[in-house]
Protein backbone atom coordinates (compact mmCIF):
# COMPACT_ATOMS: atom_id res chain seq x y z
CA UNK A 1 0.00 0.00 0.00
CA UNK A 2 1.21 3.40 -0.79
CA UNK A 3 1.77 5.30 2.05
CA UNK A 4 3.13 9.09 1.64
CA UNK A 5 5.50 10.50 4.27
CA UNK A 6 3.41 12.28 6.23
CA UNK A 7 0.92 9.82 6.40
CA UNK A 8 4.02 7.47 7.32
CA UNK A 9 4.65 10.71 10.51
CA UNK A 10 1.30 10.30 11.40
CA UNK A 11 0.86 7.00 11.64
CA UNK A 12 4.16 6.61 13.41
CA UNK A 13 2.98 9.22 16.29
CA UNK A 14 -0.61 7.14 16.97
CA UNK A 15 1.88 3.94 17.33
CA UNK A 16 3.25 5.83 20.22
CA UNK A 17 0.08 6.00 21.93
CA UNK A 18 -0.93 9.27 20.37
CA UNK A 19 -4.43 10.18 19.21
CA UNK A 20 -6.56 12.37 16.80
CA UNK A 21 -8.79 14.86 18.17
CA UNK A 22 -11.82 15.32 15.58
CA UNK A 23 -14.29 18.43 15.87
CA UNK A 24 -17.94 18.40 14.18
CA UNK A 25 -19.41 21.32 12.55
CA UNK A 26 -23.70 21.75 12.32
CA UNK A 27 -24.04 18.77 10.32
CA UNK A 28 -21.82 15.33 10.71
CA UNK A 29 -19.29 16.47 9.03
CA UNK A 30 -15.88 16.28 10.20
CA UNK A 31 -14.34 19.96 10.06
CA UNK A 32 -11.03 20.12 11.88
CA UNK A 33 -8.80 17.63 13.59
CA UNK A 34 -5.74 18.06 16.18
CA UNK A 35 -3.35 15.30 16.58
CA UNK A 36 -2.17 15.23 19.78
CA UNK A 37 1.68 12.91 20.70
CA UNK A 38 1.74 10.91 23.68
CA UNK A 39 3.41 13.73 25.35
CA UNK A 40 0.80 15.95 24.89
CA UNK A 41 2.64 18.12 22.10
CA UNK A 42 0.34 18.89 18.54
CA UNK A 43 1.75 17.41 15.54
CA UNK A 44 1.33 20.12 12.60
CA UNK A 45 1.92 17.14 9.67
CA UNK A 46 -1.50 15.89 10.60
CA UNK A 47 -3.67 18.13 8.13
CA UNK A 48 -7.62 17.79 7.31
CA UNK A 49 -6.03 16.43 3.67
CA UNK A 50 -3.81 13.83 5.56
CA UNK A 51 -6.61 12.69 8.04
CA UNK A 52 -9.42 12.42 5.19
CA UNK A 53 -6.60 10.02 3.41
CA UNK A 54 -5.92 7.85 6.36
CA UNK A 55 -9.70 7.41 7.21
CA UNK A 56 -10.66 6.27 3.90
CA UNK A 57 -7.55 3.93 3.82
CA UNK A 58 -9.09 2.34 6.53
CA UNK A 59 -5.74 2.77 9.21
CA UNK A 60 -7.37 4.91 12.25
CA UNK A 61 -10.62 4.04 13.55
CA UNK A 62 -12.68 6.05 16.07
CA UNK A 63 -15.18 3.80 18.31
CA UNK A 64 -18.28 5.62 20.04
CA UNK A 65 -16.68 9.16 19.12
CA UNK A 66 -14.00 9.07 20.88
CA UNK A 67 -10.58 10.23 19.36
CA UNK A 68 -9.16 8.52 16.51
CA UNK A 69 -6.46 6.15 16.91
CA UNK A 70 -4.55 3.75 15.04
CA UNK A 71 -6.38 0.70 13.78
CA UNK A 72 -4.93 -2.72 13.67
CA UNK A 73 -4.46 -2.55 10.00
CA UNK A 74 -2.58 0.69 10.08
CA UNK A 75 -0.07 -1.22 12.74
CA UNK A 76 0.82 -3.47 10.16
CA UNK A 77 1.14 -0.62 7.60
CA UNK A 78 3.23 1.85 9.72
CA UNK A 79 7.12 1.31 8.88
CA UNK A 80 9.71 0.93 11.80
CA UNK A 81 11.56 4.31 12.43
CA UNK A 82 14.00 5.24 15.06
CA UNK A 83 12.68 6.68 18.38
CA UNK A 84 14.52 9.56 19.66
CA UNK A 85 13.29 10.02 22.94
CA UNK A 86 16.40 8.14 24.66
CA UNK A 87 18.37 10.48 22.86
Amino acid sequence: MNISRNEQRVLHVLALGGHILHERGDGPKITAITCVTREGTILSDCDLDVFHRLRKKRLIESRSGSPYRISKRGRLCVRAQPDNQGA
